[in-house]
């Protein structure tokens, strides 16, 4: 069989999960602290017809070695991880971060999970939590609770959770901040989550939480009031759409090109 037809073959799976991806993207086009996708391509190893000659100086030249390729695969997926553009809410419990950090989430005090989404409330049981009653983590790790004399709060820029009482204003705590080395090389896990992976952190581990607006951590500012909305540029992603339809579209033909030689060797003997 002709290698073009593996090749085409394998160009349609490449611009099929590129579509997947672009589509995902835009449906998530709204969702808060969504982080685009994009997919990465690869040759596959070449198959070498003939190797690279040497050259001698004043008795030959040298000869390039000559390659066929056999396709392309998907190299990665990356998690782009750019700020999304913020919205007003004047929400005091929606919060956003400005800068690199994490809010870190937990579902049961000791699972922990990563999110950039912000709209957290405060439930029955007076803590902060998110819209799937994940525990809101503090620095000191735990789950963070508004004492019941607290009438009011309000959430400075470095996370200090500051509480209204018929006494005056009290400490009611600081919201974590997270930092990761490599957020590309965190896990998603749905619901605007993260887990941490080996690839994210050293030895996949999360390290003690930070204030907001730490300089020297870099965990960027708390701003009330608002969200950070997805990252994704609808204009970059039905570009890329575009794209991937006609470069499917081009591996099609490269079949039924590879299919019209086939049938015409069959022909050769009638």
């Amino acid at each position: 069989m002709l290698k073009s037809m593996y090749a085409g073959v394998s160009g349609m799976r490449g611009f099929q999960t590129k579509l997947d991806v672009i589509g995902n993207n835009i449906a998530n086009v709204n969702t808060v602290g969504f982080k685009a996708g994009r997919v990465m391509f690869q040759d596959i190893l070449s198959q070498t017809v003939s190797g690279v000659t040497s050259p001698e100086d004043g008795v030959r030249g040298g000869v390039n070695p000559r390659q066929i390729g056999l396709g392309v695969t998907i190299g990665s997926i990356d998690t782009i991880h750019t700020p999304g553009s913020p919205m007003n809410t004047n929400i005091p419990t929606d919060l956003r971060i400005d800068g690199d950090g994490f809010f870190v989430v937990s579902p049961n005090g000791e699972d922990r999970f990563l999110t950039r989404a912000g709209n957290f409330i405060v439930d029955a049981a007076r803590q902060l939590v998110t819209a799937d009653g994940f525990f809101v983590l503090g620095q000191d790790g735990e789950p963070i609770t508004l004492d019941e004399t607290i009438t009011a709060f309000s959430i400075a820029q470095n996370g200090q959770i500051i509480g209204v009482t018929a006494d005056g204003d009290v400490d009611a705590g600081s919201i974590g901040i997270a930092t990761v080395v490599n957020p590309s090389g965190l896990e998603k896990v749905g619901g605007n989550l993260y887990r941490m992976t080996m690839n994210a952190n050293p030895d996949g581990e999360l390290e003690d939480l930070f204030n907001a607006n730490d300089a020297d951590a870099g965990t960027g500012a708390i701003v009330t009031g608002q969200l950070e909305m997805s990252n994704v540029d609808l204009t970059s992603e039905f570009t890329e759409m575009i794209v991937a339809q006609r470069g499917f579209q081009a591996n099609t033909r490269i079949i039924t090109t590879s299919d019209e030689i086939l049938q015409e060797v069959v022909n050769l003997k009638r």
